[in-house]
């Protein structure tokens, strides 16, 4: 179990957490998912998520643009209501910086939040905003589930296919440019959009849970090796991932050999880089047909089945597995 995830079920622990209760509780799904789903009343349940995204953490303010900040904010916490097929509703903002920060940066910030707000059909609810030395976002959206129940990741079976929406890696690699100074070029502006410029899979999320397609699902925020860890934990099960089936970034000539020298690996990226935002989900064998009427089904790829035990194995080619060890972001891991 990774440090964040000890300090999640510590958390879980010592606060009152438990789904259900008296007649009429409103909880359904708890700690431990992309989202909760709580009971509304309306015939349809409601999903609730909240992420911070902190300066020096999670963005750096001498490389990344304002707009970034505030449309990658609000994108990262929506992404989870994608994970669970919702559809995204409203949001709540709480904002604190510093007063250096409330003129023409906190204007660029707005126009990007409001970009990534009016894509994914959000509206701002309220929220609070204070002073602060550095700053903290920390943001809370509300989804909505129609008659489809939420997918969560606890779901998974053995012999399931296991699928990623998109490419992944990019969003490691375009961080990696611009911690470089490379991110400005044209030839590498298409690698750093993806880091800067995210896109929750809000169409593929809800179209999947609508038809009822995955046993299992949940986004791409911390890497797959760690992320699948985690489905793999929810649902107790292992998986074989094949490895020349998973889909990393594709660069250009020009950046190929300059790989080394910037001790950058494409294969390990697509396996251990986190801020895709892509979907990650599993499909019974005998639902993975119905995925060719999916949103942008030709960017989704199957890249390794569910399995008995408890391990994630990595095979190649010639049918050689190791084992994966979960090395995508935890915050919590020692240097």
């Amino acid at each position: 179990m990774s440090k964040e995830n000890e300090l999640v079920a510590r958390i879980a622990r010592a606060l009152p957490s438990r789904v259900g209760g008296p007649p009429g509780a409103c909880l359904l799904l708890g700690v431990g998912d992309d989202a909760a789903v709580v009971a509304s009343g309306r015939g349809s349940n409601c999903v609730l998520t909240c992420d911070a995204f902190l300066e020096g953490v999670h963005f750096l303010a001498d490389v990344h643009p304002p707009d970034s900040v505030g449309y990658k904010s609000l994108v990262r916490a929506t992404s989870d209501i994608a994970a669970m097929g919702a559809a995204a509703r409203l949001f709540l903002l709480t904002l604190a910086l510093p007063a250096y920060r409330t003129g023409a940066w906190l204007d660029q910030f707005l126009r990007g939040m409001n970009r990534a707000a009016r894509s994914m059909g959000l509206r701002l609810a309220g929220g609070d905003t204070t002073k602060h030395p550095t700053v903290a976002i920390g943001i809370t959206v509300l989804g909505e589930l129609g008659r489809q129940r939420a997918v969560t990741r606890s779901g998974a079976r053995v012999g399931d296919l296991i699928y990623v929406s998109g490419r992944l890696g990019r969003a490691d690699l375009g961080l990696a440019l611009l911690r470089r100074r490379l991110g400005r070029a044209i030839w590498t502006r298409p690698l750093v959009r993806q880091h800067l410029y995210p896109i929750a899979r809000l169409e593929l999320g809800t179209w999947l849970a609508r038809h009822r397609i995955p046993s299992a699902m949940m986004d791409l925020s911390d890497g797959l090796s760690t992320d699948l860890a985690r489905l793999c934990a929810a649902s107790k099960v292992g998986a074989v991932l094949w490895r020349d089936r998973i889909p990393g970034p594709v660069v250009p000539d020009r950046l190929v050999p300059r790989l080394d020298r910037l001790r950058l690996s494409l294969p390990r990226l697509a396996l251990h880089g986190g801020d895709d935002y892509e979907l990650l989900f599993t499909v019974p064998v005998a639902r993975a047909k119905a995925l060719a009427r999916a949103p942008g089904f030709r960017n989704l790829a199957a890249i390794g089945t569910i399995t008995r035990g408890r391990d994630i194995l990595l095979m190649d080619s010639a049918g050689r597995t190791t084992k994966l060890e979960p090395l995508g972001w935890d915050p919590f891991r020692p240097k």
